[in-house]
């Protein structure tokens, strides 16, 4: 849940890199919310349940793209790719690009070094 929380406290930002973890926990989360509201709207037969769908729909994406543009830039390719169909599906899937890029530190690096650091003292 921190995952989904940590994208939408971003959520404009499109510039920096997301780890693997984060593009798909955040796509988790999307999934069980929009298909639970779904499925309660149309067995509970309420429309107000509906309507709850589809402003969460709506509200969930910029940030759907903010961090799909930054996943894209941690695999060092420009957010652009997120348009091409299949393409970003396997860029979404691969591993971050090693070391710094030109949208930012690794951030799979950082916080390794940050486990490190915490596990020395």
């Amino acid at each position: 849940m921190n995952w989904y929380l940590n994208a939408l406290k971003q959520y404009a930002t499109f510039s920096g890199r997301a780890r693997r973890k984060e593009y798909w926990m955040f796509s988790l989360f999307n999934i069980i919310i929009i298909y639970g509201l779904l499925f309660l709207a149309i067995g509970l037969e309420m429309p107000f349940l509906i309507t709850l769908y589809v402003i969460y729909f709506f509200a969930i994406m910029i940030p759907s793209l903010a961090v799909g543009v930054r996943r894209m830039h941690d695999a060092g390719k420009s957010g652009w790719f997120l348009l091409i169909p299949f393409y970003n599906l396997i860029l979404a899937c691969t591993d971050s690009e090693a070391g710094s890029n030109k949208w930012g530190p690794n951030p799979k690096s950082d916080a390794e070094e940050i486990d490190l650091i915490g596990q020395e003292k």
